[in-house]
């Protein structure tokens, strides 16, 4: 996960580095025009490693960027616990462990803009079990 998180520093910088600016001051938007490019670069670069299995039970499955939002979709191996179960009593801890993952590692995609939306899906029913979206207020709330 930490290695997912520099690759996206490092793409961020990259590609950040290579979209021509035409003047210091960028209207707002341009800046978004920006953004959104550099979302969609920066997720067909780090969708070329995928899928990508992160720990025994979680996978990563798919990157794609929505407008200025980086969408990582993630399958879940929950079993033997049900979808419900697993909504209901583990949807706090995993917040609160995305939110300061990505915070802390995801500063630069965040400082620019870039938002952040981390989708985990039942690997066997495949329906949604959490969705957490993160951006620069969230993070400056969480790290406070």
């Amino acid at each position: 996960m930490k290695f997912l998180f520099v690759m996206m520093s490092i793409l961020f910088s990259v590609y950040a580095a290579d979209i021509p600016l035409q003047s210091r001051e960028i209207s707002p938007q341009n800046m978004k025009k920006q953004n959104k490019e550099i979302a969609k670069l920066a997720a067909q670069e780090l969708s070329k490693a995928l899928p990508s299995r992160i720990d025994k039970y979680t996978e990563l499955t798919s990157i794609k960027a929505d407008d200025t939002t980086l969408v990582y979709i993630f399958e879940i191996d929950i079993s033997p616990k049900s979808d419900e179960s697993v909504k209901k009593n583990d949807h706090s801890r995993m917040k609160e462990a995305v939110t300061l993952g990505v915070c802390r590692n995801s500063k630069r995609f965040l400082d620019a803009d870039i938002s952040i939306q981390y989708i985990y899906n039942s690997a066997h029913s495949k329906s949604e079990l959490f969705r957490f979206d993160i951006n620069k207020e969230v993070c400056f709330n969480t790290l406070q």
